[in-house]
C-alpha cells in the first residue's frame, strides 16, 4: 500500500489529477492535460505498478510501466529535462 501511495503522490506532484477509481478500489486512473492531448496514468494495486500513457503526433499512444516509485520519479525528471531542452531549440 505504501508503494501505491508513493505513486499517487508523485503523480499529483507532476500535474496529474484523479479521474476515477474502480468499484473495488484496485485501479485508480489519473490525467494531466498537455498541449496536444492529455496524459493518463493507471495505478494498479493488483499488479502493484503504475503505467503512464501519452500521445505523440501523429496519434501514437506510448506507455511505460513502473514497479518502483523512484523509477517513476526519475522518468518524470528526464521527461521534464527533455521538454526544457526541446523548448530552448
Amino acid at each position: 500500500m505504501e508503494k501505491l501511495i508513493a505513486f499517487q503522490e508523485l503523480a499529483r506532484k507532476n500535474g496529474f489529477a484523479d479521474v476515477e477509481e474502480t468499484d473495488n478500489g484496485t485501479v485508480l486512473w489519473l490525467r494531466r492535460p498537455t498541449a496536444n492531448a492529455e496524459d493518463r496514468m493507471c495505478i494498479d494495486s493488483g499488479a502493484n505498478s503504475a503505467t503512464v500513457f501519452w500521445a505523440t503526433i501523429p496519434w501514437k499512444i506510448n506507455s511505460k510501466t513502473f514497479r518502483v516509485a523512484s523509477e517513476l520519479e526519475q522518468w518524470f525528471a528526464l521527461m521534464a529535462k527533455q521538454a526544457a531542452i526541446a523548448g530552448n531549440t
